[in-house]
């Protein structure tokens, strides 16, 4: 089964979802499972050093505390053992070098290791994960050669492809996050209970077990 996953990693219901779909996969037992992360930046035209995080706030809705749509957030995240710290953010990044590193991740067949961290440092630690040596410091934590790390990120590879990537999902219809498209067929969008996700999973089963009608 195929899971891909359009996601920004300043979006905290797709840390919540991340963490919704990883207890459905571990009471699924029907099938193999392959995850790959997808880019979608919820402020693509954000200046690459961000916005101070008081602004961004009063920008999109009205006051610097978010009209109080955070403590929704900091609840349903703490059912699934998040200790949501949005104190802690001072900057509003971009999520670009963020969503470079993520691709990068995937040749290293260690996506999920590197979106942890992402999320992790935004939203426990309030890291600035716009900011480069931010980057580099939290992926080698994670594991990752920081030497590497820091000479992908001084490059250009692969933004293009990110841009068009986000592109794409627009086009496709995808206008929130996060949404999750399992064997390239089937949609779910939002942070979904586990049953949501397994009544998807079953879905797609069936649809793969269906043999396809002969040609006459």
């Amino acid at each position: 089964m195929i899971i891909d996953i359009v996601s920004d990693v300043i979006c905290p219901w797709c840390f919540i979802g991340k963490r919704r779909l990883e207890s459905a996969l571990a009471s699924w037992t029907e099938d193999e499972v392959q995850v790959s992360w997808r880019p979608y930046q919820l402020n693509p035209d954000m200046p690459r050093e961000g916005i101070e995080r008081e602004a961004y706030l009063r920008a999109k809705f009205g006051d610097a505390g978010g009209g109080g749509r955070f403590l929704q957030v900091a609840a349903a995240g703490a059912d699934v053992g998040i200790d949501f710290a949005f104190d802690r953010i001072r900057r509003t990044p971009s999520t670009l070098q963020a969503h470079r590193l993520i691709r990068w991740s995937a040749a290293l067949d260690a996506q999920d290791a590197m979106v942890e961290a992402l999320f992790r440092a935004y939203f426990l630690a309030g890291e600035d994960i716009g900011d480069d040596a931010t980057l580099i410091r939290v992926a080698h934590g994670a594991g990752f050669d920081a030497d590497t790390v820091a000479v992908y990120l001084a490059s250009d590879q692969d933004a293009e492809q990110i841009r068009a990537e986000d592109a794409f999902a627009r086009q496709i219809g995808i206008s929130g996050v996060p949404c999750f498209i399992v064997d390239r067929k089937f949609a779910l969008s939002g942070a979904q209970p586990p049953q949501a996700f397994h009544e998807v999973f079953e879905a797609a089963r069936r649809e793969r077990d269906t043999p396809t009608p002969d040609l006459v």
